[in-house]
């Protein structure tokens, strides 16, 4: 299947399309509006030391990482949401997030709400509750040990400073030293500092590692929550662009549901590819009360030009086979055979040939009303011995066609057309006119495979949207059985300015009559669509003001 057998779709339903997708977004930006503005605010933790140290090792990140993932999920539980309520005097929290920077030691803590300053005051409790409820938090039992330690460190940093200050007076000394024995005595003294600041300096050590100045499982704000002043919750605009694609999504979906679900053709080519045939001609619809005669009363109307073109594709068909006896049939009933059976004879007729017209339809005969005044005799009279042929035509129009109505109705119409008489009528008919076109029964009776068997050609009449595809493909398979030969399909009340007909027909911009009437519809469409758009605007305008 081509691209374009897709796209038809989509082209014929673009009204369902652009209204499902106004819709979809004007109801969407009308729910966004009415909701409130939201405010977020965040606050970012730091977990452990490795930032402030010059020279971290991989081993200190990759602990901090895993000590964000462990916060992270504890800052969610309702030990610090609990905590958190207590410490605000709330009876609910807004919704918040704690996540871990991938990554990284960070933490962050994320709230969103409808107050700006609430979302503030959450963000930073819920840090502090997190640094609180920590294993290394300042709880009230540590709280004395951890100043005695803290007092400690500064002493000994305080001690080593100097010890090293003494080293380096020492040192300095020592070079302007020329007794051996004062350099001897002021190396013993560098030696004895020396080794009481590497006490000190392992001893400084002991007591930071039991520290939380220098320990790795830390918790600490770095940067603090603040006031939000612009709202981040919904982005109308986004989400009523979002909306609208949905709808169109959506609704292309519908429009595909209906069109291959269905069982009816969709386009030429769909109908070409069943039979493996070619399209003859796409019909306009004819609106007027008098169909008979309107492709020869209206000879530069676009029906008119599409049955020439009819004409001319027929004549071709028979340039390496003689065709001359041709019955116009259709795959079911209602698809305007016997409208195109009769316009098509008057517009070969007009081309200066003779041409017969027959009503084969022996059930239900509609040649009989191409006549003004017409008596009710006919073909099947003919079977009867009642009438002559020469007298059973009889002429129309100027005088080039003749018309053979279907008669009297008779109880077995299969027989008749099966019959030799039948045969020996259609000999008759050969002798007296260039073309005969017989206007056949509808292939869901027997009557059209007999005559299917007579004929030179069968054209068989199909209407996009309403030809079931298992009709039409059965009545291709009965003219076959029977040894017919199937000359081609006629597309019938076709939208020329549709994708369906234009895959056949082409453009029509060379047809006044019918871009007026096209444009008057898109007038008509223009303006309903207006109507509907500032009719849905009033709506919104009633409920938001």
């Amino acid at each position: 299947m081509e691209i374009k057998a897709y796209i038809a779709p989509l082209i014929k339903w673009w009204k369902l399309l652009v209204a499902a997708a106004l819709v979809a977004s004007i109801s969407s930006y009308i729910v966004t509006s009415m909701q409130p503005s939201l405010y977020s605010s965040r606050t970012t933790l730091v977990i452990g030391k490795s930032i402030e140290d010059p020279n971290p090792t991989s081993n200190q990140f990759t602990l901090d990482r895993q000590l964000a993932a462990i916060y992270a999920d504890l800052a969610n539980r309702e030990l610090i949401r609990n905590e958190t309520m207590k410490a605000l005097g709330l009876t609910w929290l807004p919704a918040y997030e704690a996540v871990a920077v991938q990554n990284s030691q960070l933490l962050e803590i994320s709230v969103v709400d409808t107050n700006p300053a609430r979302a503030q005051a959450v963000a930073n409790e819920l840090a502090n509750q997190l640094i609180l409820n920590s294993p290394t938090g300042p709880q009230s039992d540590q709280q004395t040990r951890q100043a005695f330690i803290n007092a400690q460190l500064d002493s000994f940093q305080a001690q080593i400073e100097e010890t090293q200050n003494e080293i380096k007076d020492l040192q300095q000394l020592l070079g302007e030293l020329n007794s051996a024995s004062q350099i001897a005595d002021t190396q013993d003294q560098i030696s004895a500092l020396q080794t009481k600041l590497n006490s000190l300096q392992s001893t400084y050590a002991s007591f930071l590692s039991n520290a939380q100045q220098g320990a790795s499982n830390t918790i600490s704000v770095m940067i603090p929550a603040e006031l939000p002043t612009y709202p981040v919750g919904s982005k109308k605009l986004l989400i009523s662009l979002v909306a609208a694609v949905a709808g169109l999504v959506f609704a292309a979906g519908i429009a595909y549901l209906i069109e291959f679900s269905t069982n009816t053709i969709k386009t030429s080519d769909e109908a070409a590819a069943l039979l493996k045939t070619s399209i003859l001609g796409a019909i306009p619809e004819i609106k007027a009360e008098n169909k008979v005669k309107y492709a020869t009363e209206f000879p530069f109307s676009p029906v008119a030009e599409s049955f020439r073109s009819l004409r001319t594709n027929i004549e071709y068909t028979g340039i390496d086979r003689p065709i001359k006896v041709i019955m116009i049939s259709s795959p079911g009933i209602s698809e305007g055979k016997s409208t195109i059976a009769t316009n098509l004879a008057l517009m070969i007729a007009s081309s200066e040939k003779k041409v017969i017209l027959v009503g084969a339809d022996l059930r239900r005969p509609a040649v009989n009303d191409v006549l003004e005044n017409h008596e009710s005799v006919g073909l099947s009279d003919i079977f009867r011995g009642t009438i002559k042929l020469e007298d059973a035509l009889k002429p129309f129009g100027d005088g080039e066609m003749l018309v053979l109505p279907a008669g009297t109705l008779p109880p077995n119409p299969a027989e008749l057309l099966g019959s030799k008489k039948m045969g020996q009528i259609l000999s008759e008919l050969r002798e007296k006119a260039d073309f005969v076109i017989i206007d056949g029964s509808p292939f869901i009776v027997a009557d059209a495979s007999v005559m299917a068997a007579r004929v030179d050609g069968v054209i068989l009449v199909a209407q996009i949207d309403f030809t079931r595809k298992d009709a039409l493909l059965s009545a291709g398979e009965k003219i076959k059985r029977v040894g017919g030969h199937l000359l081609g399909v006629i597309l019938n009340r076709v939208n020329l300015g549709s994708s369906y007909a234009s895959n056949y027909y082409g453009t029509y911009d060379n047809f006044p009559e019918l871009k007026e009437s096209d444009k008057s519809d898109k007038r008509k469409l223009n303006g309903d669509i207006g109507k509907m758009v500032a009719s849905i605007f009033e709506n919104i305008k009633s409920k938001i003001g």
